[in-house]
């Protein structure tokens, strides 16, 4: 089946712009522009509770730093991938955070939470950005 060339193009585009959102929608909940029960109840306070939570095998001093690291990579990144800056080494780098984020959860809380909310499925997502060229009808 032929997959229509608008869509073909346009398909990279909506990927690019579902991650980049996805992102920058948890920096949003945790310094409260979204209110959801849960986690990132609008407080970087609970957010630091579920980074250890899912960092659970992690130095207890060391969560302060990965929860804020991690609100920095996903502001960059967010941002790089709704504006197309960069795009193949901002998908890649996309990529691997979550796949990190998608272990750690799967260490800590067990498989069925990264798989619940579709960590590996975002991961891989990015990472067909990061390796394609949007040429979804050239043959390998």
């Amino acid at each position: 089946m032929d997959i229509p060339p608008g869509l073909v193009r346009a398909a990279p585009r909506l990927a690019r712009l579902a991650l980049g959102a996805a992102f920058l929608s948890g920096i949003a909940s945790r310094f409260g522009l979204w209110r959801r029960v849960g986690v990132g109840d609008g407080s970087f306070e609970s957010f630091e509770q579920y980074t250890a939570e899912v960092n659970a095998f992690m130095p207890r001093a060391s969560i302060p730093f990965l929860a804020w690291s991690a609100t920095a990579a996903e502001l960059a990144l967010g941002i790089l991938l709704v504006l197309g800056v960069w795009r193949r080494p901002v998908a890649l780098a996309s990529a691997a955070l979550l796949l990190i984020f998608g272990l750690a959860m799967a260490l800590s809380l067990g498989i069925k939470s990264p798989l619940d909310y579709s960590v590996f499925s975002a991961s891989a997502a990015a990472l067909l950005l990061a390796t394609g060229d949007g040429d979804a009808t050239r043959q390998p």
